[in-house]
């Protein structure tokens, strides 16, 4: 996977003990996972308790893109206890910079690995197997 090392940085989720696993199935065209499972983003998972609903919508160029509506996985989630910052106040002070690093926004989502073990609560079904980033 291209991006940040895994090793260095990971997501980690930190579930919220009283939350219950949901499980959603959701028909899906085959040849939208090929292409993630080609590259390597996604890998099929054998056993899950938590499953979310797949989305998938029709751009304005006829081709479709993948959505994961991890709207109940979001509810068990703990929130965060530190408000996020102004986007005023980072351009003011990311202005005064040269050169400024972001991250890949194409891919920016592929970029961060998930912590091994919180794989598979981040599960979505296609017409048959469950697959996990």
């Amino acid at each position: 996977m291209l991006g940040i090392d895994p090793n260095f940085l990971c997501h980690h989720l930190a579930l919220c003990a009283e939350a219950k696993p949901t499980r959603v199935r959701e028909e899906w065209p085959e040849h939208e996972t090929a292409k993630l499972r080609e590259v390597g983003f996604i890998r099929e998972v054998d056993y899950t308790t938590c499953l979310s609903n797949v989305v998938l919508m029709k751009k304005s160029n006829k081709k479709w893109k993948m959505f994961i509506d991890y709207t109940n996985l979001n509810k068990a989630y703990p929130k965060d206890s530190y408000p996020l910052p102004s986007i005023d106040r980072l351009v003011n002070k990311a202005s005064n910079f040269q050169i400024l690093n972001f991250f890949d926004t194409y891919s920016s989502y592929n970029q961060i690995r998930m912590y091994p073990l919180d794989e598979e609560n981040i599960a979505f079904m296609i017409d048959g197997p469950n697959y996990c980033y």
